[in-house]
């Protein structure tokens, strides 16, 4: 029993350091917040190592930089602008299905009790989500309905005669939107759900997609732009100590797999971009109900590579933007070859 006890006390004061650790940083007793930040203080780790080793063994760069100083200032800037525009991407909202509908409901409350003492044409606006209709219109469809104004909202996404139930989520209990799924990572629905990013711990959807892309273009550049750098370093110091050249080596080879990776990355996500597509939708896309009967070269959601990039780069701002379901004859003149006159009229990009 003294063994049993002694081994209980000293768990217990084991246990006490990091019960104050949590109670002054709630965020690590969660495991999966916990194993994020781990993540994100490696790939800061990473980062300055790569770059440490590069100022700590040459020499030559730091003569550079007393000539030129403006090529080490713009490197450093773009080192320092990846890893911020890492922080804002992992910090940013995906755009989650429940954010969207308590902003729908609300901004609906508040238009229903102005359109009923004003009795005038009213548009009702919510960041993106845009109802304009008449105001007799606007009485009888929402006014004179036991619907939500979110349930109303998104069924007219969905072609008519769709059931709710079949859009309802099952962990989340609340009406899809096209294009969004529950993240069983972040135990919620995200609009224009793309995929879960492990090493930013957040979801990529319509509200930070945008935000990614940005960060994997710099990202890539800041490895090529350092691959450069240990390259240069080889050639003129290849017969100088052979541990340092080890260590170089070593650390060229891993930065050049993650290059190729990252620009891998980039240029899918480019597509994505240009296609108007998300890597759910084209990985998954037999599974989803409302892309099984598309063809495989047919991008249904897509407004053209020029109206694509538009909407991607200047109306991403917008959390709560949500697409409806193209009608069949919009499918049909999509999915229709491509002829001499439409290569000239460029209908590929508008």
């Amino acid at each position: 029993m003294t063994i049993v006890n002694m081994c209980r006390s000293l768990r217990a004061s084991s246990c006490r350091p990091l019960d104050r650790c949590y109670r002054f940083l709630p965020c690590l007793s969660d495991p999966a917040r916990r194993s994020a930040l781990g993540l994100k203080v490696a790939l800061v780790m990473l980062h300055l190592i790569y770059v440490g080793i590069l100022f700590l063994f040459d020499g030559g760069l730091i003569e550079k930089t007393k000539r030129e100083p403006w090529y080490t200032a713009i490197y450093l800037a773009l080192f320092v602008a990846t890893l911020v525009q890492y922080f804002v991407t992992s910090a940013s909202s995906p755009g989650f299905v429940l954010d969207a509908m308590r902003t729908v409901n609300e901004s609906n409350t508040i238009f229903r009790k102005a359109l009923v003492a004003s009795k005038q044409p009213a548009s009702s606006k919510n960041g993106s989500v845009v109802v304009t209709v008449e105001g007799s219109q606007m009485a009888r469809s929402l006014l004179g309905s036991n619907a939500t104004s979110w349930t109303k909202l998104v069924m007219d996404l969905y072609p008519p005669g769709t059931s709710v139930r079949s859009l309802t989520c099952s962990y989340c209990n609340v009406e899809q939107p096209p294009r969004s799924k529950h993240c069983h990572d972040c135990d919620k629905c995200v609009l224009q759900f793309d995929h879960h990013c492990v090493w930013l711990g957040t979801c990529i959807g319509l509200g930070n997609h945008c935000k990614f892309w940005w960060y994997i273009c710099e990202e890539t550049s800041l490895c090529l732009w350092t691959g450069i750098m240990y390259i240069t370093y080889l050639k003129a110091n290849i017969s100088s100590a052979w541990w340092k050249d080890a260590i170089v080596i070593l650390l060229l080879v891993t930065l050049s797999i993650s290059m190729i990776f990252l620009l891998l990355l980039l240029l899918f996500h480019s597509y994505l971009v240009l296609t108007n597509q998300t890597t759910y939708e084209l990985v998954r896309r037999r599974r989803i109900p409302y892309l099984r009967g598309v063809p495989e070269r047919v991008y249904p959601f897509s407004k053209g590579a020029c109206r694509n990039l538009y909407e991607f780069c200047c109306l991403r701002s917008s959390k709560y933007r949500m697409e409806r379901l193209p009608t069949v004859q919009e499918l049909e003149e999509k999915s229709r070859p491509y002829t001499f006159c439409d290569v000239v009229t460029c209908r590929c990009c508008c």
